[in-house]
């Protein structure tokens, strides 16, 4: 069930060293500042979003309308993912990320701006779900863009690594976030921040507009684009390509089993980061700033795990890091809530740590290993919808799968054990997309087959 590391596709020219660095520190910001903008409504669902736009009926209830209006976001993300892979494949990997990286600063500096229910009555909600809406196509584009600048840049060996900068957007979005809302409730009373502090972390959705400048100004489009390119400039001729049409065609099981594969992750993250927030303030009665600070720390050390385990897989396999990951995730979910539920800092502290550790292991590889599982020409469509489909099937409706389950059992076990299953289907989805890879068959990239026989 194991993969070793991957050849990387022939290219005409090799990239320059500065050229790779250059087009890497930009994916990187690129990812962060992406992250940084959705996970602050995150945030703020958790602590504030309900009580000011969906104010009518009890707490529960409202925090249950904002965490719909974040889980909103998740299904816009495959519009992204859609829209921005067929044209990613057809026209480029840049101008899609460009795109993404615009109207996200748009949106979320629109949220930061919006008026409250109590100012414009329902109007408020309705435009918070639009604004939502974008951000989660936004988001859904972006992915994808910016993790093939980085894996198609990358030097033999090492695309593992390179993935893995892209992957760091995520906890470095994370840290800052909580960081930026951490010093807004510091700085202000309670009245001022549900008044006005809250919105300080969307407003600085704007630096994003002058990170897409430069991508678009300084950066070069990838060598294995260019390259794709010239073989869809080829096949036009005779025919009219579409990389969404052939993967719908050819390659949905392998698309469908990369997301199965991924949902655990992102259900268990955004449980970890919302979800928890909620149920430890709400539920637990902790300090909220406390509570964010522990997230805060947490995050942090996956800036050391995630690309640790990216390494890793570029020497011993994807595969076998990915599953490890997720068989953890399995293991630590019943003590993970175990500890929360003490209602003590220091093993709330410990139990998302680890949790966070098992993570770290399954994110890190998984930028290339979703890139490996394409040919350039369909690359940026196959691996955004995978993306995107755990990203809905996971992320966006854990933190409200976790209240209703809070709500009707009673007892937090009941979202451990929906963390353990989505872990088994993650494992199945593993062992069938490795097994895949070592009989070839037409749906796995060459690269994806080379690391599968190497293994064998």
């Amino acid at each position: 069930m194991d993969t070793a590391p991957s050849a990387q596709p022939p290219t005409s020219t090799a990239p320059a060293v500065g050229n790779r660095r250059r087009v890497a520190t930009a994916a990187a910001l690129a990812s962060a500042v992406e992250w940084y903008d959705y996970f602050v409504f995150g945030i703020a669902a958790a602590l504030i979003l309900g009580d000011l736009y969906f104010p009518a009926g009890s707490p529960t209830a409202g925090v249950m309308a904002s965490f719909a209006t974040f889980a909103v976001g998740f299904l816009a993300r495959p519009l992204g993912g859609i829209v921005a892979g067929h044209l990613g494949d057809k026209r480029g990997r840049k101008p899609m990320l460009v795109l993404a990286l615009t109207l996200m600063g748009v949106a979320t500096t629109g949220i930061g701006l919006l008026p409250t229910y109590d100012t414009i009555g329902v109007a408020a909600p309705i435009l918070l779900v639009l604004l939502r809406v974008a951000q989660g196509v936004a988001v859904g584009a972006q992915w994808g863009g910016a993790m093939l600048l980085a894996t198609e840049y990358a030097p033999e060996g090492k695309r593992g690594v390179y993935g893995s900068v892209v992957q760091l957007g995520v906890p470095i979005g994370v840290v800052t976030a909580n960081t930026v809302f951490l010093a807004a409730g510091a700085l202000t009373t309670d009245s001022a921040f549900a008044a006005w502090g809250w919105r300080v972390p969307f407003l600085v959705g704007l630096l994003v507009l002058g990170l897409a400048w430069y991508i678009h100004t300084r950066v070069e489009e990838t060598p294995a684009f260019r390259e794709a390119e010239r073989a869809l400039a080829e096949q036009e001729k005779t025919e009219q390509s579409s990389p969404l049409r052939t993967i719908l065609r050819g390659h949905l099981g392998t698309v469908l089993l990369a997301g199965g594969s991924f949902a655990v992750n992102t259900a268990t993250f955004y449980i970890l980061i919302t979800g928890v927030l909620d149920y430890t303030t709400r539920e637990l009665d902790m300090e909220k700033g406390p509570v964010l600070t522990v997230s805060l720390c947490v995050s942090l050390t996956q800036l050391v795990l995630i690309p640790a385990a990216a390494a890793l897989s570029d020497r011993i396999g994807r595969i076998r890091i990915y599953a490890f990951g997720a068989a953890g995730i399995a293991l630590w979910a019943v003590p993970l809530f175990l500890l929360i539920d003490t209602g003590s800092l220091l093993w709330l502290a410990v139990g998302t740590f680890v949790a966070s550790c098992f993570l770290s292991i399954m994110y890190g590889p998984q930028a290339a290993l979703f890139a490996e599982l394409f040919t350039p020409e369909m690359r940026y469509t196959g691996a955004s919808l995978g993306y995107q489909i755990a990203a809905v099937a996971g992320g966006g409706l854990a933190p409200f799968v976790m209240v209703l389950l809070l709500e009707a059992t009673g007892t937090s076990m009941a979202v451990s054990g929906y963390i353990i299953a989505l872990s088994v289907i993650a494992l199945v989805s593993i062992k069938v997309l490795a097994g895949r890879a070592r009989s070839a068959e037409p749906e796995a990239a060459p690269e994806a087959k080379a690391e599968a026989e190497s293994a064998s």
